[in-house]
């Protein structure tokens, strides 16, 4: 429909494209933004964009003031994967739909605004004023890097490997005690045995993909959100976090994600301790961070960024050491050194295919001694397990 296209390029006045779609017959208005929304979420999907990222992405961009794109989205994700068997489709598309809760929940695509605005008990117009916003977010998302294949893609994932779900669950129960234990020594506990555990699988993996000759399993990349504020300061945790994986990073901060390369099972670990350590690090922030208030914001502000610079230097540091003592008692292994060289060449390729053309991004500034200390002390703290 001309109006909805003209009003999404700005071809129009936002306001003055609205009060056209508000006297339009309903008819013609509904079934083409409905329709409009579905095709940018399957270009979008085909750019590189899975269910989870785009979600995101639209929230973010959204506003919290506008929960409805949050909704319309999700359900577009649904739409999208009714045209196809489920069986073709990629397990990780359908893995975060899933989360999502991305249901056809609607009769017909031709009823959608109607049935939403029945369900969500809001003014016609108001539902088509945040489903044009939604275009306009959408129109505005780039194409990204096509790290899972999107549904109606005939491309095939190579082989590769998970960790062990009998280990993860092991992992998550040790961050679980970390995250709830009021008693930092016995947080530390609980994170340090987490990480030796990660650190000992990733070895025992590496050697074993190195005598089998598995050369089917590959490096992949997976996009992890990183939310404001202290966006820098989280991605350089993350980074941290990372190195000592055997992992490799890129931070796209206008998207507020970073892409994660290394083989699937280290990325794994690094999605879930990166989680846990930020969980860890945004409590030990608050209670020892100074009174806000108008007169303390600045100091306030310098002490958080402070504290998560020195944070994720300090976590950089205990987590590399942790990798270094795992790798000292399995040096009796001849192989390991160059299998682990081999799978780290491997993964620098698969970045540099990816990302021919990096930055390496600036430093955060620390201005708050107080802030820096507490950061470090609280990441001595930390379960790194």
């Amino acid at each position: 429909m001309k109006q909805i296209d003209d009003l999404v390029r700005g071809a129009v006045a936002y306001e003055d494209g609205l009060d056209l779609l508000a006297v339009a017959p309903a008819a013609e208005v509904d079934p083409a933004l409905s329709a409009a929304i579905a095709d940018a979420v399957a270009q979008l999907a085909r750019g590189g964009w899975q269910p989870a990222e785009l979600h995101r992405a639209v929230v973010r961009r959204g506003g919290t003031d506008r929960p409805l794109l949050g909704q319309a989205v999700v359900d577009a994700v649904a739409g999208l994967l009714r045209r196809y068997d489920r069986r073709t489709v990629d397990e990780r598309w359908l893995s975060q739909a899933d989360e999502l809760g991305a249901k056809v929940w609607w009769s017909a695509d031709a009823h959608y605004v109607s049935e939403l605005t029945a369900r969500r008990r809001l003014d016609r117009i108001s539902v088509v004023d945040d489903l044009v916003g939604l275009l306009v977010v959408l129109a505005e998302l780039p194409a990204i890097e096509v790290l899972v294949p999107p549904p109606g893609s005939a491309k095939q994932l190579p082989k590769s490997t998970r960790v062990d779900e009998r280990l993860l669950d092991r992992v998550r129960a040790l961050l679980a005690k970390a995250e709830s234990t009021g008693y930092p020594a016995e947080a530390e506990t609980y994170t340090a045995k987490a990480q030796e555990l990660i650190a000992r699988h990733a070895i025992d993996e590496a050697l074993l993909a190195g005598r089998e000759g598995t050369a089917a399993v590959v490096p992949f990349a997976r996009r992890i959100g990183v939310d404001h504020p202290y966006e820098g300061e989280k991605a350089s945790l993350l980074s941290a976090v990372a190195r000592a994986n055997r992992c490799h990073t890129v931070w796209s901060p206008d998207l507020g994600f970073t892409t994660v390369f290394g083989f699937d099972s280290d990325i794994d670990v690094v999605d879930l301790l990166y989680t846990s350590l930020l969980v860890q690090a945004g409590r030990a922030m608050s209670r020892t961070e100074p009174p806000g208030g108008k007169a303390g914001r600045a100091r306030l502000k310098a002490f958080r960024q402070s504290f998560l610079v020195a944070y994720a230097v300090r976590i950089g540091e205990r987590l590399a050491r942790a990798t270094e003592l795992a790798l000292e008692e399995a040096a009796a292994a001849s192989d390991l050194l160059p299998v682990l060289r081999s799978r780290d060449e491997q993964v620098r390729e698969t970045m540099a295919k990816v990302f021919p053309r990096t930055v390496r991004g600036r430093g955060s500034r620390v201005d708050s001694r107080e802030g820096w200390e507490s950061g470090r002390d609280a990441a001595d703290r930390a379960i790194l397990n």
